[in-house]
């Protein structure tokens, strides 16, 4: 037991492909690219052609999630795929990719799309971060790319990611993999995550618990609040 909060070591979650030992104090949330311009109709999702509401089905379920780690004060990570105002970190074969209505960079109902301080760039009102937690505006499709979010996890003293976040085949399983290459071991949570094409994020949990788990684990929303109740039992009575 941990003597400091009474606390077992690691708390089992029911998880694919077994079960996942979830340690207090040396776990993250990583919540990716809950923006309005993936979200919500308008923004970069919608100018793809894509039926954005295919993604709306994950924002409770991250709601619920944020709402028992917060009450845990354990470190939480937002991210942003979002792009400096001149673009300058925004490759052509990026911003050029596809025949979408309108590119990163123009003007659309929200502002320009994936561009910083743009209202569509922000994360959706319902998963705003908090004062305290981190928000990682990244390039690229991964959050390590050109970012600091490893040394901040090193700060931290994390080595397990927790994830929710959109869309499943892309930004999250982008993150996921180059997670799993720096030794996190790594936990999507199947409710709080969501993809365009329900089928991509279907094969895409498939990979990920594939061959013994060979990038990480996925469990039900559910099995991860039963695994966190004993961690929340044990809060502080100042901090229930």
């Amino acid at each position: 037991m941990s003597v400091e909060m009474g606390l077992p070591v690691a708390l089992p979650v029911a998880a694919r492909p077994f079960e996942f030992r979830l340690e207090p104090h040396r776990a993250a949330l990583v919540v990716i690219d809950m923006q309005r311009d993936f979200v919500e109709p308008g923004g970069f999702g919608a100018a793809l052609g894509n039926d954005v509401s295919q993604l709306a089905a994950a924002v409770d379920p991250t709601r619920a999630l944020l709402d028992t780690w917060r009450a845990l004060a354990w470190p939480v990570v937002h991210t942003r795929e979002s792009h400096a105002p001149d673009l300058s970190d925004c490759p052509p074969a990026k911003r050029n990719r596809g025949n979408p209505r309108l590119r990163i960079g123009d003007v659309g109902p929200m502002g320009r799309l994936l561009v910083r301080g743009e209202p569509g760039c922000e994360i959706v009102p319902s998963l705003a971060p908090q004062p305290g937690e981190l928000l990682i505006d990244k390039p690229g499709k991964g959050a390590f790319h050109v970012t600091p979010l490893q040394a901040e996890l090193e700060r931290l003293g994390v080595r397990q990611l927790v994830f929710a976040g959109v869309t499943t085949e892309v930004c999250v399983q982008t993150t996921m993999r180059e997670a799993n290459d720096r030794g996190y071991e790594c936990l999507l949570v199947e409710e709080a995550t969501a993809s365009y094409f329900p089928a991509f994020k279907a094969a895409t949990i498939e990979m990920i618990v594939a061959q013994g788990g060979i990038v990480g684990w996925v469990a039900p929303l559910s099995a991860l609040l039963a695994a966190l109740q004993p961690a929340l039992a044990a809060r502080p009575p100042s901090a229930a």
